[in-house]
Formats: C-alpha cells, sequence, structure tokens
C-alpha cells in the first residue's frame, strides 16, 4: 500500500490494471504524466523486456503515446477517462510539454519512486488543503496567474514539482533539467519563501530534495542550497532579539514603570527597541531553508559537466 496514493490504483481495475502496474499507472498519473522504461522496470523490478510489453499494451490501447526524448523513449499517458478516473482529469501532465518540462518531469517522478512512502501531496487541491489546514493563507503559497478580470484563474504551486508533508517537516523537490545557471532554481525559491517561512514560523523543518543530472548541477544546487540553509541559521539567531523587544514592549504598554525604570527609562527603551529592531532586519533572509540533499538521478543521468 502506497498511503499517499489513497486507494486511487484500485479504480484502475477497469483499465485492467492491478498491483503494482496499477500503482506505477496512478504514480506516473499524479506525479509525472510520462516515464521511461527503465523507471518503469526498476518499479516492476523486472527487465526491459517486459516493461517495453506493458508501454504496448498501453499504446495499442490509445491510452498513451511512446516520444523520443533526449535518445530516450518515454511513455506519456494522455488518456482524460484515466486521469478522471484518479480524480485528476485537468493536470497539465496529460498534455504535451517542452523537453525542458518533461524532463523536469521525469526527475520528479524518479525521486517519487525511489522515496513511495513519503507523504507526498500529489495534485494542486491537495496542496493547498494541506497547508491551509495549518492556517497558512493561500497568499503565501506559490502562484501564476492566467487571464484577467472574470476569466483569472489562479493556479498553485505551478511549476507541479513534488511536495511532502507530515507533523515534523515539508519536503520540496526540485528537478534541474540541465540549466546553464542557478537562476531558476533562485526564482523557485523566491515563490516559496512566504510559504517556507511560514512553516518554519510552525516550528516545521523545511527541506529541499534538488533532483539532477550531471555533477555539476550537483555542485551548483548545493551551493545555492548551503546559503539557504545558512540563512535560516541567522534568522533562527535573532530569535533573542525578538524575545527583548516582546518584553520592553510588554513593559511599555502595561505601564510597568519599575521595569521601565530598571531598563534606563523611556527613551532608553524606545532606543533599545530600534537598535534591535535594526538586528531584525538585518538576520531576517531572503530564502531561508532546514536542510537539503542533492540527489543525482542514475536512471536519467546526464554528463559530469
Amino acid at each position: 500500500m502506497i498511503a499517499h496514493l489513497k486507494g486511487r490504483e484500485k479504480v484502475l481495475e477497469a483499465f485492467g490494471w492491478t498491483g503494482r502496474k496499477a500503482e506505477w499507472i496512478a504514480l506516473a498519473c499524479l506525479h509525472s504524466g510520462v516515464f521511461t522504461r527503465a523507471q518503469l522496470a526498476a518499479w516492476l523490478r523486472t527487465h526491459n523486456r517486459t516493461a517495453r510489453r506493458f508501454v504496448l499494451i498501453i499504446t495499442a490501447q490509445k491510452l498513451g503515446v511512446e516520444e523520443v526524448l533526449h535518445g530516450r523513449r518515454i511513455c506519456r499517458i494522455f488518456s482524460r477517462p484515466v486521469y478522471r478516473a484518479l480524480g485528476a482529469e485537468h493536470i497539465r501532465h496529460r498534455k504535451t510539454a517542452s523537453e525542458e518540462v518533461l524532463l523536469r518531469r521525469l526527475l520528479s517522478l524518479d525521486h517519487v519512486i525511489e522515496h513511495p512512502n513519503l507523504p507526498w501531496l500529489p495534485t494542486e487541491p491537495e496542496k493547498v488543503a494541506a497547508f491551509g489546514a495549518l492556517g497558512i493563507e493561500r497568499a503565501m503559497l506559490p502562484v501564476r496567474v492566467y487571464g484577467r478580470g472574470a476569466r483569472e484563474t489562479r493556479r498553485y504551486f505551478p511549476v507541479k514539482l513534488p511536495v511532502a508533508l507530515d507533523e515534523r517537516r515539508a519536503l520540496f523537490v526540485y528537478a534541474d533539467p540541465g540549466h546553464d545557471t542557478a537562476t531558476a532554481l533562485r526564482s523557485w525559491g523566491a515563490a516559496h519563501r512566504a510559504l517556507w517561512r511560514a512553516l518554519l514560523g510552525l516550528g516545521l523543518a523545511v527541506e529541499v530534495a534538488a533532483v539532477v543530472r550531471t555533477t555539476r548541477e550537483a555542485a551548483r544546487a548545493r551551493k545555492v542550497l548551503g546559503h539557504w540553509v545558512e540563512a535560516a541559521a541567522e534568522a533562527n539567531a535573532a530569535d533573542p532579539a525578538r524575545r527583548e523587544i516582546a518584553r520592553i514592549e510588554q513593559a511599555i504598554l502595561g505601564m510597568d514603570d519599575a521595569e521601565v525604570e530598571r531598563l534606563g527609562g523611556f527613551q532608553s527603551c524606545l532606543m533599545r527597541i530600534a537598535e534591535l529592531k535594526k538586528q531584525v532586519r538585518s538576520a531576517c533572509p531572503g530564502t531561508a531553508i532546514s536542510g537539503f540533499t542533492a540527489w543525482r538521478s542514475g536512471r536519467l543521468r546526464g554528463g559530469v559537466s
């Protein structure tokens, strides 16, 4: 049983899929929409010939199609009835996409199938609902707005990368399809900044798993993510200053004359608050996380450069 599928693989019996094959189709549709024969063979714990036969059945039933990406055959499941049965009829995974997006989806799936028992939130509604249950407002979630006025549509977590959440931590997957710089990673982090701050404020750990294909991409990710961890440490260092501000403000607002006098008088208190707030502002990071991993995909591995 894969808990985060919530039994959705059972509905695929209507298409002739049961057991690990049904789990695979559910995982692939919900997390990427595409997969390679090598990924399928690894999941089924079989050889590539069996994976090839399974893909041929899918394409013969006109539930999916095989395409070529960077010399690899990939299967894209496009059947609306399949996605409808899984409760994800309108997810864009079933549609064609650019090579960059397809590779990002494959990398995301590779990480998920290596960690299938994490508490993943596969769809946009599940992500929004889970963070909403923590009291986090939608304004703090990464969002992309399409259209205007009455036709405006908001898509939360628009890059559709995997997110896992439990009572201790939130794990966000970033998949690098082969960018030449860290600009995309930094932009993705900036889009999640408010959410991550809110989660850290609730006492949850915030971790990032960067999924890459090359050693160069892994080193680049480690450098950026390392800075984000340092930023979180700096933010934690500002907590004593925040607590002291609260104590002084409580003494002033509570008209505790004895405490105010002990602190040097009213003017001294105001000067100290201003000084402490300056410390807090200087320690407030742009993007901050608790920890990270840089995971190089073996099945989608690129070169060393």
